[in-house]
């Protein structure tokens, strides 16, 4: 009896494979066209500077009061806020589609709605200094990407200034 079982499951496995490997036309001839066609190469090289992509859709231009904003010295736990002022001075909505602070310790937050020509935005940046201190100033210069329909796409603004931490008591 389990002869039969078996043999009966073999000739079912090789039923199977035989309609498994059947020859399928428009497989077989999306498989040749692959081997007929050759492929496009492009020659790439590493080190070559990366294109900045353009954005696509109407460009316009931006124009900040600031680039770069010196909070001075603050001690080590505080937070340090700015708000960066723009004017949109092109011909077209600026849409400014994302903002990016370099590490987590700084936060940038921008106008979600278009900006018409020749009106006023701001982009508020808090920069927290927890764990960013050191006894005698630590300088720290952090970066914020704001990337818009601008070409360039990217505009890069800069907090910077001294975090200093009071020293220990000793016992």
């Amino acid at each position: 009896m389990k002869s039969i079982k078996l043999l009966s499951f073999f000739a079912l496995v090789l039923a199977l494979s035989f309609v498994a490997c059947k020859g399928d036309s428009s497989t077989d001839s999306a498989r040749e066209s692959l081997n007929t066609t050759p492929a496009a190469t492009t020659a790439v090289n590493p080190n070559a500077p990366a294109t900045p992509a353009v954005p696509a859709g109407p460009l316009t231009k931006v124009s900040f009061e600031e680039a770069t904003h010196d909070f001075g010295t603050i001690m080590e736990g505080e937070k340090a806020e700015h708000t960066y002022v723009f004017t949109n001075t092109g011909d077209e909505p600026l849409i400014i589609s994302n903002a990016k602070g370099s590490c987590g310790c700084t936060v940038p937050d921008w106008p979600r709605e278009p900006i018409a020509p020749g009106e006023k935005g701001e982009v508020k940046v808090v920069f927290d200094s927890k764990g960013k201190g050191k006894v005698g100033g630590n300088p720290q210069s952090k970066r914020v990407t704001i990337t818009a329909n601008t070409d360039p796409a990217n505009t890069y603004l800069t907090i910077k200034g001294v975090v200093d931490k009071t020293e220990a008591p000793t016992s």
